[in-house]
């Protein structure tokens, strides 16, 4: 399997993971709170499209022989000093590393969830565009 392959394959989970999110996204704050199972299948689904998106990231470097980032946010940064993704975008998406982590290893604030899937859901669209794009060129 080449690079564009594992891309594709990436980004088609990461739409997957979303598309999951957004049949939750006019779910009420409230009922985040109370339902901890639904709570916790969209934390899962956030972390994976996440990760997703990163993996991604990741493979592009690798193929590329960028610098090697330090930790997941510069994953997403190294992409946009290379122009894989716009600079001012990269700035913006890094920030979902750093969700990731309170994913991964934190108690979830359900006003950090909520907000996540109320305002952020577009930016993993927007970053399989600037990908597409990228691949394209």
């Amino acid at each position: 399997m080449d690079e564009k392959e594992k891309i594709a394959l990436k980004i088609r989970s990461m739409k997957k993971y979303v598309d999951f999110l957004r049949k939750y996204k006019s779910t009420s704050r409230k009922r985040l709170e109370d339902d901890y199972e639904l709570k916790s299948a969209i934390e899962r689904n956030f972390q994976l499209a996440i990760e997703a998106a990163l993996d991604v990231g990741e493979i592009i470097i690798s193929a590329k022989n960028f610098e090697k980032p330090e930790d997941y946010r510069s994953v997403i940064l190294t992409l946009g000093r290379h122009n894989v993704i716009p600079p001012d975008f990269a700035e913006r998406f890094a920030r979902a590393a750093g969700f990731r982590n309170i994913l991964v290893y934190d108690e979830v604030d359900i006003d950090k969830l909520y907000e996540y899937l109320q305002d952020n859901l577009p930016d993993f669209d927007e970053y399989a565009r600037h990908i597409a794009r990228y691949l394209e060129g």
